[in-house]
Parts: structure tokens; C-alpha cells; sequence
């Protein structure tokens, strides 16, 4: 066997080194993506004042739950900051401004999910809770339960000192009119959507929450996937954070957060695929229309819907950030 000279093999070093170097993507040390709700807007139907309100609002979101994590915060803190800001503005549909249902009320449901320790709270059909995810979060915290119901989770609020609220209190002149419109001509097409947010803090921690007043002229009683662990809402540490919008029947039937998870976590698919997976072909062929918003373990996004719309932004501690209505 020949030799292999010096020569050569400096000559083979040189060639390896001026090979094209793979740099990997900066892995962010935190991330927040938020959700005001997928329906059918286009730029056709909808106001450039629609537009700079909703993006508005969906901005003082991020800005929120930023805030908690650049300063070191939990991603539970940042996405019940983040929720809380949407919840008290009127142009979505969670907390103020949340649609109306067939009785002429407001009925609201919200959950949260710690993806550390896969602990989870939610309420539902409450009237006068003013932030339902911070009592959601206190179910979760304080509670040996998960989810609490009606003047149940009323009750248990008030003891935990969350503010309470007149009814009235939701109620906006926007909502108000839109109900009386659907009344009058059944059409369930309603502008706002379901809000909700996920995030991944410096400490590796995944959490999502997700707030709702419900579908439009919806049934007396009637409960969505929202306060539903695993449809609405679900956070794992391995594998991701997901809230979902959308018709909530069909994300219940799926299981469509979860499912989500399960696909990364036992076939080993990416978070862009599994999304697509179940949004864009399991409920795209139900015609179960909405969306999710998610963030894995690595810090990896993805926002997906099979509507026309669906209000939605991010930021990532690397400086990447956007606020987005339509899906096209």
C-alpha cells in the first residue's frame, strides 16, 4: 500500500475546509405567536380602519407578551399577557366585544396549558368573569380540576379575587348590531374570531392559551373547543404549543391541538408538516374551516388556516416579527 504523502493530505484539508460551510438557522431564545381568530375577510369586505384597528390590537398583544419574555418571564406569563390584552379589546371575540349568542348573551370560555408539566385550567359559559384566561389559570394553579362551568367557575373566580364584572360589561355597539343583523337573517358569518396565543421562554418552556366568546347566534349552552384540553389548546415540552380558532365541532371531533403533538411526538413529523396534516387536509376534507397558531421546542413556527383570513402575528427574541390578516 502506497503511502498517503503530506502533500496530499494537506492538499485533501484544503479542499474539505473550502467545501460550502452549512450554517443552521439562530435558534431564538424565545418566541410568541398570537391569534384573533380565523373567518373569511378579504380585502374586498374589509375597511383599511378595520384593518389598522385589528393589527393594532394584535400588535399591543405582541408587545405584551414580549415584554414578559425578554425580561426572563415564563411563557405562561406571556401568553396570559398577551390574551388578557385581546380580551379587553373590543374587536375580537373574547372577553369585551365577544359575539352575542342566540338568547341575546354573552357566554365565554377560555383554557390555558403549562407544556413543562402538561398541567391545564379552563372555564366555560361564564357571564361576568371581566379576563376568563386568568381564571382559566387560576383553575389550573389553584384548583385540583381542570375545567369549571357556569356560576361554578363564577364563584371560584370571585374567591380568587379575579375582578367581576356586570354582564353589561361585554357588550359593545359593534357586537350588539351584529347580532341583531344575524338575527335577522341567520346567516352565522360573524367578523371576529376566537384569540389565543403560545410561546416558548428562555428556560425551554412551551405554554398556550386560547379565549373565545363562542360562535355567533350560538345555542344557549353551547360549549366549543376553546375550554376543550387537547382540541382548543394543548402545550407539551416535547414536541409544542398550539390554539386553534375555527369551528370548534369539528376541532373537537379531531382532537386538532393534540393531534398536532401526537403526530411529531410518535411519527416524528415536523411542527409545519403535522399543522398541515390535520388544517389543511384532515379538516380541510370535513370542511371544518379555521386555523392554529404553534411554536415547538426549538423555537419553530408555523400559522396555518384554511380560510380567506385569519388575524395573526409573532416575534422571536431574534428580531423577526409580523402581524398578518389574510392568508394569501
Amino acid at each position: 500500500m502506497k503511502k498517503f504523502s503530506f502533500v496530499k493530505l494537506l492538499v485533501l484539508l484544503v479542499a474539505i475546509i473550502s467545501l460550502p460551510q452549512v450554517v443552521s438557522a439562530q435558534k431564538p431564545k424565545y418566541v410568541l405567536v398570537i391569534h384573533g381568530g380565523a373567518g373569511y375577510l378579504s380585502p374586498e369586505n374589509t375597511s383599511e380602519n378595520e384593518l389598522t384597528i385589528i393589527k393594532n390590537g394584535l400588535q399591543r398583544s405582541l408587545n405584551a407578551g414580549e415584554a414578559v419574555l425578554r425580561a426572563g418571564g415564563s411563557a405562561l406569563d406571556a401568553v396570559e399577557a398577551s390574551i388578557r390584552v385581546l380580551e379587553d379589546h373590543p374587536a375580537f371575540n373574547a372577553g369585551r366585544g365577544a359575539v352575542i349568542n342566540a338568547d341575546g348573551n354573552i357566554e365565554l370560555d377560555a383554557s390555558i396549558m403549562d407544556g413543562s408539566n402538561t398541567m391545564a385550567g379552563a372555564i366555560a359559559g361564564v357571564h361576568t368573569i371581566k379576563n376568563p384566561i386568568t381564571a382559566a389559570r387560576k383553575v389550573m394553579e389553584a384548583s385540583p380540576h381542570v375545567l369549571l362551568i357556569g356560576e361554578g367557575a363564577e364563584k371560584f373566580a370571585e374567591e380568587q379575587g379575579i375582578e367581576i364584572v356586570d354582564p353589561s360589561y361585554f357588550f359593545t355597539e359593534g357586537s350588539w348590531n351584529e347580532y341583531l343583523r344575524i338575527k335577522e337573517t341567520q346567516e352565522k358569518d360573524g367578523r371576529k374570531g376566537t384569540v389565543g396565543a403560545v410561546a416558548l421562554d428562555k428556560h425551554g418552556n412551551l405554554a398556550a392559551g386560547t379565549s373565545t366568546g363562542g360562535m355567533v347566534m350560538k345555542q344557549y349552552g353551547r360549549v366549543g373547543d376553546v375550554p376543550i384540553i387537547g382540541a382548543g389548546t394543548y402545550a407539551n415540552n416535547e414536541t409544542c404549543a398550539v390554539s386553534a380558532t375555527g369551528h370548534g365541532e369539528y376541532f373537537i371531533r379531531n382532537v386538532v391541538s393534540y393531534d398536532i403533538s401526537a403526530l411529531m411526538l410518535y411519527k416524528n413529523m415536523s411542527l409545519e408538516d403535522a399543522a398541515h396534516s390535520v388544517v389543511m387536509e384532515k379538516l380541510a376534507k370535513q370542511k371544518g374551516n379555521g386555523g392554529i397558531i404553534a411554536v415547538d421546542k426549538d423555537g419553530n413556527i408555523t400559522m396555518q388556516c384554511n380560510t380567506s383570513s385569519m388575524y395573526r402575528g409573532y416575534v422571536k427574541s431574534t428580531g423577526e416579527t409580523n402581524v398578518l390578516i389574510f392568508s394569501k
